[in-house]
């Protein structure tokens, strides 16, 4: 179920992840955008496909575009991981896929549709999943699908607007620098 989380609290951060105070999510990405934690979760499956999710069309940013399994923000002093399977479970309903920290990636981003700013400090999180199947929450995730990683890294090239524009930056983590 959907609540709007532009009243959350996001962490902001300095260029190295120190911690610097806090905003709400809305507040947090108005232009010109505060840097804030954030977290991205890659999921393989036992082929080396990676699942991607197309954000719902009600986003405020980046709607309908496609990106990792899911993402989000923790809580101010929440830590990364726990938000991560927490959103798992929110988006997908996912409730035990081990995951693991593989990187942190910086990026800025404004949504051309709606003028909202991406500026975060993510911590990439990779996860296996073998048998457990998602249940997607329709108010967060428009569709779901696996695709191999070397037709994600064509499609990344070839059609950039399709995705979110953090998914390559998490991806080249995910893959050990390979793009």
């Amino acid at each position: 179920m959907n609540t709007s989380r532009e009243g959350d609290l996001v962490e902001l951060v300095d260029e190295q992840g120190s911690a610097l105070g806090s905003a709400t999510v809305a507040d947090a990405h108005s232009a010109p955008g505060m840097r804030h934690r954030a977290f991205s979760v890659h999921l393989m499956d036992g082929k080396g496909r990676l699942l991607l999710q197309q954000r719902a069309l009600t986003k405020t940013r980046f709607a309908g575009r496609w990106g990792n399994a899911t993402c989000g923000h923790p809580a101010p002093g929440e830590k990364p991981a726990s938000a991560a399977s927490r959103r798992l479970f929110e988006e997908l309903g996912l409730g035990a896929v081990e995951l693991t920290e593989i990187g942190v990636y910086g990026y800025r981003a404004e949504d051309p549709e709606t003028g909202r700013v991406e500026h975060e400090y993510d911590h990439v999180f990779l996860g296996l999943l073998s048998s457990e199947v998602a249940r997607p929450d329709p108010s967060e995730v428009a569709a779901l699908r696996w695709m191999p990683t070397t037709e994600l890294l064509r499609a990344l090239k070839r059609q950039p607007s399709e995705f979110v524009p953090w998914l390559a930056g998490v991806t080249d983590i995910a893959l050990g620098g390979t793009l």
